[in-house]
């Protein structure tokens, strides 16, 4: 049996904390800049929701302390281009639930965010939030570089194709909706924005992580 899901709208027709995806896409769907994000418990949800949406899907905050007994950095060794926005994805289950979002990397405040999307996997979340962000800087006229740690999407990026085995039904109608308009975007659109390869193991996890491994 599948365990309950308790799912926090922050900014929606109605906010507040729902027991489905289908009352939570009724709050959700439709409403200009939506925000929301489901939670194994019930106390995680409600917490989360005092919070705020800002704290709640930023997971990119200070350092912790690490084993040896110092202070983990949150910030990266100078090769990186701080001048830029970092992007990745949340998935639970894959296929499953798809989030993913954009962040300042110098920062980690949140450009953009979308998700939960019903059903979809990790390397096609990836490559939309790409997208997303080379849409969202030609909007602003920026030349900023875009860092992600999925090679799967930085292939798919310069292929303009998507190699994915994802079934289409009624189940995935909403990420292969995402998905194509997409690719009509790179198609019908040039950049001369950097994608960049996040190096984690130097840098560690990248900023946009959603902190889930």
């Amino acid at each position: 049996m599948a365990q309950a899901k308790y799912y926090v709208v922050w900014v929606g027709h109605q906010p507040g904390i729902y027991r489905s995806w289908a009352d939570c896409q009724a709050q959700t769907k439709g409403y200009p800049q939506a925000r929301f994000k489901s939670y194994e418990s019930e106390a995680e949800a409600s917490k989360a929701f005092e919070r705020g949406w800002q704290k709640s899907l930023n997971f990119s905050g200070s350092g912790s302390a690490s084993a040896s007994g110092k202070a983990a950095s949150n910030e990266a060794p100078p090769e990186v281009d701080y001048n830029s926005i970092s992007v990745d994805v949340g998935c639970s289950g894959n296929p499953g639930i798809v989030e993913y979002k954009g962040v300042d990397t110098r920062t980690g405040e949140i450009i953009f965010y979308q998700g939960p999307i019903s059903k979809g996997t990790n390397n096609m979340g990836e490559f939309l939030a790409i997208v997303h962000g080379l849409a969202y800087l030609q909007k602003q006229g920026s030349n900023k570089t875009i860092y992600t740690d999925s090679v799967t999407a930085l292939s798919w990026i310069r292929k303009k194709e998507v190699a994915s085995n994802l079934v289409r039904d009624a189940s995935t109608e909403e990420i292969w909706t995402l998905v194509d308009r997409a690719l009509k975007w790179l198609k019908t659109n040039t950049y001369t924005n950097k994608i960049v390869k996040w190096d984690t193991k130097k840098w560690g996890e990248i900023k946009a992580d959603f902190g889930r491994k």
